[in-house]
């Protein structure tokens, strides 16, 4: 990311990023502590403030290389009453809360006027920063939002797709959740996920605006 960047959209990409993740991973703990989980909370988690959030090194190769990690929120699903429903709740929340903010990016910039659709087509008409941060904003919360989306352990994705799964198939998919990294950055590297990602992030940026141009029509 940074290698295309200059230093002004720099200043902008960076709290554009801390703030979606600060945002996915407290929607974790808020969660997981709605549903009887207060280990987000004894460990200070269920804070906005990014440091308590941001796995540093994950941070700099997602700046560097466009793909990183924050710091997962800690859940113990003994609290739950339902493991699966609950991690999959969770897991949930996080990628949600991502899509929330992006529609909220959305709706400013429409209601602004910083942004103009025409004939399906998106057209940007203010190059200001504030105009390119919520831009930042928007398109980071997507990216995150499908990424996440991804069933490949430890995604959130995964879980979410466990709570439909029996549970003997259940626990034997979670088993992978020490090899997920690996298997994310060999999918990633070779090419494989590329297409996947791109067209579901231009989807949702497009399925975004499409519904906020039928709530608010120009």
């Amino acid at each position: 990311m940074l290698r295309n960047n200059s230093i002004s959209e720099i200043l902008l990409l960076i709290p554009a990023l801390l703030i979606s993740l600060t945002i996915h991973e407290l929607s974790h703990g808020l969660a997981a502590f709605a549903l009887g989980d207060n280990t987000a909370k004894r460990q200070g988690r269920l804070s906005l403030n990014p440091i308590r959030h941001i796995d540093w090194i994950g941070f700099i190769m997602l700046l560097t290389v466009g793909f990183g990690w924050a710091k997962p929120v800690p859940v113990d699903p003994r609290y739950f009453k339902d493991t699966k429903k609950g991690m999959a709740i969770t897991a949930l929340a996080g990628p949600v809360s991502n899509i929330i903010l992006a529609c909220i990016s959305a709706f400013v910039l429409y209601l602004a006027g910083f942004i103009v659709m025409q004939g399906g087509n998106i057209y940007i008409t203010s190059q200001k920063f504030y105009v390119t941060f919520i831009l930042k904003l928007f398109v980071y919360n997507c990216a995150i939002a499908m990424f996440n989306f991804l069933p490949i352990p430890p995604l959130d994705g995964s879980k979410i797709l466990g709570a439909f799964l029996p549970n003997r198939i259940y626990y034997k998919y979670m088993q992978y959740e020490r090899y997920g990294m690996i298997i994310m950055i060999v999918l990633l590297y070779s090419g494989f996920l590329t297409p996947v990602l791109s067209n579901g992030v231009s989807n949702l940026m497009n399925a975004i605006f499409k519904g906020v141009e039928f709530i608010i029509p120009g």
